[in-house]
């Protein structure tokens, strides 16, 4: 059986502002600091996430005022760095989560978006001209809209239907992510099933779910806590 991974804490320092657009964010959307970085690491190549500008540190004088709750110097006010604080697997660099999270930012301000379709840069083939099929031919189109118009109407169909309570229990955690019910998931299935929802209703996908997206990241929790 698959041991699940521990997560590491990770402080981040960065500045006010954008720390504050990042908790502004997570309380829209219903999610924590980490779930926008998970969010992003399963739809975003790495290789992305790492050449996305790095919003840097705080400048010298961006500080916050906090009172220290233990050692020595209990109770006196402590003048440092802001940050934020997030749980994920271990293995990441703190510039790479916060370079994650800007990411996030800039998907929810629509100034950047993620592409479901693998481009010439991945090394994927480059498609054929619309006029010619794959051996020269004229006259054969390399996508059908109607094909289109059938494939998100049978994933609107198949989607699950939000709870209207949200994920509470073990048996809304198995409804959430397609399990029958008294189903025991192994981490790895686990995992694998809510990539694939995650693909499908993440909120900057073509089919994308806010709500979904949510109640996804909820069952998840749920599951791998092992609440009944």
């Amino acid at each position: 059986m698959t041991q699940d991974l521990k997560k590491h804490s990770y402080t981040i320092p960065c500045s006010t502002g954008f720390r504050d657009a990042v908790m502004v964010l997570a309380a829209k959307r219903r999610v924590n600091v980490g779930d926008l970085a998970r969010s992003v690491l399963l739809v975003v190549p790495q290789t992305v996430i790492q050449e996305f500008p790095d919003p840097g540190e705080p400048e010298p004088g961006d500080r916050e005022t906090v009172i220290l709750k233990s050692g020595t110097a209990k109770g006196r006010p402590w003048r440092r760095k802001p940050r934020l604080q997030v749980r994920m697997a271990p293995g990441f660099e703190v510039e790479f989560m916060r370079r994650a999270l800007a990411i996030a930012l800039a998907l929810d301000e629509g100034q950047t978006q993620v592409s479901l379709t693998p481009s010439a840069d991945d090394g994927a083939p480059e498609p054929a001209d619309e006029d010619e099929d794959e051996t020269g031919a004229p006259g054969r189109a390399v996508a059908d809209p109607e094909e289109l118009v059938r494939l998100r109407t049978i994933v609107s169909v198949l989607s699950f239907d939000p709870l209207a309570d949200g994920v509470r229990s073990r048996e809304d955690a198995l409804y959430v992510l397609g399990f029958p019910p008294g189903r025991i998931p192994d981490t790895r299935t686990l995992r694998a099933r809510f990539r694939m929802l995650a693909t499908i209703h993440h909120p900057d996908s073509p089919h994308g779910d806010h709500r979904r997206m949510s109640q996804l990241n909820s069952a998840m929790d749920i599951l791998k806590r092992g609440v009944a």
